[in-house]
């Protein structure tokens, strides 16, 4: 009698704790989960940090994949762009315009947000990679959050895509080599939220490796997520609905491969959104929650 083979996630969490971290002198990091995320202290964003202490955030983010820094009580909407610029340009979010920031100025390189007791959604109320539709998705997020619900909660859920990839099967890992997907803006925006283009506008949508390998680290990840992915190309509708389910759950399941980011006052949640997923977590309606996004691209996306 055989038995179904299940210890695929067990390997890949043993091979990912088993890696060595570095050592860091400007930053203070405990991590969040043993696979993904950690608290950083030590650190001033207000301020125009040194280069030694962009390299060591650079070196943290490539090993924890999310980075929580804590009480950043002086941060500023120019400080957040100022830090985000270090890892590219900034990106123009298609709904930033219609946004207000704080002061109630609009700012397209500010994706601002807010939800309370009216909010008939909230943004990233799904698994998913921020705007995987754009044809050069975003590398990096830097989320300020800053009013938080009362009654607590509010969490930001995430999960390492090089251990979602890593912790399947070899036969099914050599099946997703090579396939490709389309994320559609349209998916997410006007099917989840109810947005429309603007005149003469529409959202951009992208074909990319449902597998991904990561241009800093060389390591592949899984590239599909439920917010954006419609469909695999190479596939027919039924199979794509089959694989793309299964992937979907296999991510939501995988709790090992998890975090949750527990929002306090002052902190900037900073991810390689390429390697990881998130999902913002409503359970404290009907209180409320806002904050503001600055995101950076490199000009390409993950390689096949």
């Amino acid at each position: 009698m055989s038995f179904y083979r299940d210890f695929n996630e067990n390997a890949a969490v043993e091979a990912w704790n088993t890696v060595p971290r570095s050592t860091y002198q400007t930053l203070r990091l405990s991590p969040l989960s043993p696979t993904i995320g950690a608290d950083v202290e030590g650190i001033d964003l207000s301020q125009d940090i040194s280069g030694q202490q962009f390299d060591e955030i650079q070196r943290a983010l490539g090993e924890y994949l999310v980075l929580a820094f804590r009480d950043q009580h002086s941060l500023t909407a120019e400080a957040q762009k100022r830090l985000g610029r270090r890892f590219g340009s900034l990106h123009k979010h298609v709904l930033a315009p219609d946004k207000k920031v704080a002061g109630g100025d609009t700012d397209p390189e500010i994706l601002s947000w807010r939800t309370g007791k009216e909010s008939r959604f909230t943004a990233g109320n799904a698994w998913h990679n921020d705007v995987s539709c754009d044809a050069h998705p975003i590398f990096a997020s830097l989320l300020h959050v800053a009013k938080l619900p009362e009654s607590g909660g509010g969490d930001t859920a995430f999960i390492n895509l090089y251990l979602a990839y890593e912790s399947l099967s070899g036969p099914f890992k050599a099946f997703l080599d090579g396939l490709t997907a389309v994320h559609d803006g349209a998916l997410a925006w006007t099917a989840g939220y109810g947005a429309k283009p603007q005149p003469g506008q529409t959202f951009p949508a992208s074909e990319h490796p449902v597998v991904a390998r990561h241009p800093h680290t060389g390591r592949k990840f899984l590239y599909v997520n439920q917010g954006f992915t419609s469909h695999i190309v190479q596939l027919t509708r039924a199979e794509s609905d089959a694989v793309l389910t299964l992937l979907f759950r296999h991510i939501e399941k995988s709790l090992a491969l998890q975090t949750r980011v527990r929002w306090r006052p002052g902190t900037l949640l900073l991810w390689d959104n390429w390697a990881s997923q998130h999902h913002a977590v409503w359970d404290y309606y009907p209180f409320e929650r806002w904050g503001a996004r600055v995101s950076a691209y490199l000009g390409h996306g993950p390689a096949a």
